[in-house]
């Protein structure tokens, strides 16, 4: 699995073009949710309110710090979607401790800022931030227990 830094250089090496086709491959790469995150209970905490499409997040930082990300996003939206299962293929399985090096500015450096409507931007910045602040809340608790 690629990290962010190794979809960092792949996305900086092509032009917007080719960064909405990895997007469309990525889209169809997103595993399922397990059946317990697919109940419609198990989702209304896990969405991501800022993003037009409906995105549905889950973060945990398991027994080992490990960072376990589970997501769903619509096919119909396959934009959102690839960059959801880019984050899902770059972090899951992780070191939680990952997170302090990982990008503020992942949309700027992948080249989507520019690329995709502001709209959309503020949706997928706001995906990103909110998988770092959860894992980054989850670690200090885990710290302080």
């Amino acid at each position: 699995m690629p990290t962010l830094q190794e979809f960092v250089r792949l996305f900086a090496s092509g032009d917007d073009r080719m960064r909405f086709d990895i997007l469309l491959d990525l889209s169809e790469r997103l595993p399922p949710l397990p059946t317990e995150l697919q109940q419609a209970s198990a989702r209304a905490q896990a969405r991501v309110p800022e993003c037009q499409s409906p995105v549905y997040l889950w973060v945990r930082v398991d027994p080992e710090k490990r960072i376990r990300l589970y997501a769903d996003a619509p096919r119909e939206a396959p934009t959102v979607r690839g960059f959801v299962a880019l984050l899902v293929e770059a972090l899951d399985g992780h070191p939680a401790q990952e997170i302090w090096s990982a990008p503020i500015d992942l949309l700027h450096r992948l080249g989507l800022a520019q690329a995709l409507g502001m709209q959309r931007a503020r949706g997928l910045e706001a995906i990103y931030r909110r998988l770092l602040a959860e894992v980054k809340r989850q670690l200090a608790e885990s710290d302080s227990a």
